[in-house]
């Protein structure tokens, strides 16, 4: 497994103003999109190109590249990611979309699942996890397992914050799959929440408590 974090000064500048509370649900909202495609640049980076020719503008042959693979799905964790879907979409507006939806226990703080509809072909995909924030790591752990028994072999997690607890578990459970963060903070309190963190995702997002 590889972590990359996306190292770049607006990035460190938009996560602030996600921390602000005073940042309202729409700018909250705004400020992932546009994070999700600075993330969605870097999780992409290594599309294989195939060369071809085509006529250039000159009506002469040109030798070019392009990416020629099945559309990815991306895989927006319910609740909180799919404010991360659109700015992925930006980047590669024909990917599949594959929806799980998890919830934590938050006596246990162990995830629970209550929906899961995949792509076509999903296993022939690469996959991208969407989810703001790798706390525990149990969600991320548990949609990777999910993935995997249905045959996806290619996985990356885009994520806002991570957790070096949430990074540690993914590690451990699913080695191979490569976890591209914002910015990485200090550790978890006691309920499991990231510090200094930036609140709920998903309550931020939505406006709800």
């Amino acid at each position: 497994m590889a972590v990359y974090p996306v190292t770049h000064p607006l990035i460190r500048h938009k996560v602030t103003m996600l921390r602000d509370p005073k940042t309202n649900s729409k700018d909250f909202r705004d400020i992932v999109t546009e994070l999700s495609t600075f993330l969605a640049y870097e999780a992409t980076k290594d599309l294989p190109l195939t060369n071809i020719t085509i006529n250039g503008w000159q009506g002469t042959p040109i030798d070019v590249q392009i990416v020629e693979e099945k559309d990815p799905s991306i895989v927006p964790v319910f609740r909180a990611g799919i404010g991360m879907q659109e700015g992925f979409l930006k980047v590669i507006p024909t990917a599949r979309i594959s929806y799980i939806g998890y919830y934590r226990d938050e006596t246990t703080l162990q995830p629970k699942n209550y929906y899961a509809k995949l792509a076509e072909d999903v296993q022939e995909r690469r996959n991208y996890i969407l989810d703001p924030m790798l706390a525990t790591g149990g969600t991320t752990s548990a949609v990777c397992t999910l993935l995997r028994e249905a045959g996806v072999k290619d996985i990356k997690v885009l994520c806002i914050l991570a957790a070096p607890e949430g990074i540690r578990r993914v590690a451990e459970d699913h080695p191979d799959v490569d976890i591209i963060p914002a910015v990485i903070d200090s550790h978890l309190n006691e309920r499991g929440y990231i510090i200094p963190g930036l609140g709920d995702a998903g309550d931020r997002l939505f406006g709800t408590r």
